[in-house]
């Protein structure tokens, strides 16, 4: 079964498209891309969605218990810690 990423920004389209865009390469380049099926939404959409995968990524900060890790995306922006982020988001989904 393929592990589940949901991607998330202020309004589910700017930030959260280039993260997910990054992100994607990035499981590509790890021989991944089969493993892993994503998903984009607002933070504001958080709440009725992230129970339904494995990880979020989120492009800003937010507060809450969504009862998925949260894991914060800004790296996949700004391209500094982004091998970091990729390796926290590997080791939540153990691959």
């Amino acid at each position: 079964m393929k592990k589940k990423i949901l991607v998330a920004c202020g309004a589910g389209v700017c930030t959260s498209t280039v993260a997910l865009q990054k992100l994607q390469a990035k499981m590509a380049e790890e021989g991944l891309a089969d493993q892993v099926a994503y998903g984009q939404c607002s933070v504001a959409d958080l709440p009725m969605n992230a129970e339904n995968y494995d990880v979020v990524v989120t492009t800003s900060r937010v507060e809450g218990d969504y009862g998925t890790p949260v894991v914060f995306g800004l790296p996949f922006i700004t391209s500094i810690g982004m091998d970091d982020c990729v390796d926290e988001i590997l080791d939540i989904l153990e691959l």
